[in-house]
């Protein structure tokens, strides 16, 4: 049965008193993407650093954001949020590990009541004071095998290699880059990992301005990949949007998982996502000398 994704830019500087009026926006943008008939809504990398500027100035540090969400918003989310046949992908916010004393990058995921995350595996320098996750997690929902891979961790192929093989159906990608520079880093190489694992991407950037260091400037877009294979022919295999500098936008997929399991049938077709995991460690690597200089 198809699915439809809502994928979704999200400007953090938008105008809030509180904590709870900010939480509030970010609630009502997941439920009516779910009203108007999306089964699974999908926000932006950092979504939550909005949250830094309604913090007291003399605590506004990762630890503070992390404490104000998981502690004081999350519950209440988490309850407002668990709806039978819905999903949502809460874009990401700091997390401390109490028990290892590390921070963490980490998307908030519910699914039909289930509470799941994710933590952002490879960190750019601007996030030093964050620990790279350990794991990358696959969970299902509404018949598809789905993997949240956060911003930089889409450029990583090891981590497309370690993918293969696994069937997985649907990767999204929440994003923020404050360039196109970055923003194209991200969604040409979501591009190959759809080519690559022969699945469904969806990416959606931060946007707009925040009074947050870490999220001060942001530009993006939403972009959706399909596999190149004939079973896609006639659909749209590259959607992407205008590039925004701010405000929140919106862009909907239908996803068909009968598509997939009949694109893996099809075993005379050219498909790299249909050769085994362990193809990438046949090949030895062969270090080529230069040749001498010729003599004057």
């Amino acid at each position: 049965m198809p699915l439809t994704l809502d994928l979704h830019t999200f400007d953090p500087g938008l105008p809030a008193e509180s904590p709870e009026a900010f939480a509030e926006s970010v609630a009502r943008l997941i439920e009516e993407s779910w009203d108007s008939g999306a089964d699974i809504a999908v926000l932006p990398e950092f979504t939550w650093m909005g949250l830094e500027p309604l913090l007291p100035p003399q605590d506004t540090s990762f630890h503070a954001v992390a404490e104000l969400f998981w502690g004081r918003l999350y519950p209440s989310l988490l309850r407002r949020l668990t709806r039978p046949g819905k999903a949502a992908v809460l874009g990401t916010c700091p997390f401390f590990d109490v028990t290892h004393g590390t921070l963490h990058n980490r998307a908030p995921i519910i699914a039909g009541g289930r509470a799941l995350h994710q933590d952002k595996l490879h960190l750019t320098p601007w996030e030093a004071a964050f620990t790279p996750g350990d794991a990358l997690q696959l969970w299902e929902f509404g018949g598809l095998r789905i993997a949240v891979i956060i911003c930089l961790d889409i450029e990583i192929p090891e981590l497309s290699a370690r993918l293969r093989g696994c069937e997985v159906d649907l990767i999204l990608c929440p994003s923020a880059t404050e360039t196109v520079l970055g923003v194209e880093r991200v969604d040409r190489c979501a591009s190959a990992r759809a080519v690559e694992l022969g699945c469904h991407v969806g990416v959606c950037h931060l946007t707009g301005q925040a009074r947050a260091e870490l999220i001060d400037e942001n530009v993006g877009r939403l972009a959706h990949y399909l596999p190149s294979q004939s079973v896609f022919r006639d659909a749209p295999r590259c959607t992407e949007t205008a590039v925004y500098t701010a405000g929140c936008h919106r862009l909907r997929i239908t996803l068909d998982p009968c598509a997939l399991a009949l694109m893996r049938r099809m075993r005379a077709e050219t498909n790299p996502a249909l050769l085994g995991r362990e193809m990438a460690g046949n090949a030895r690597v062969i270090r080529v000398e230069s040749a001498p200089s010729s003599p004057p």
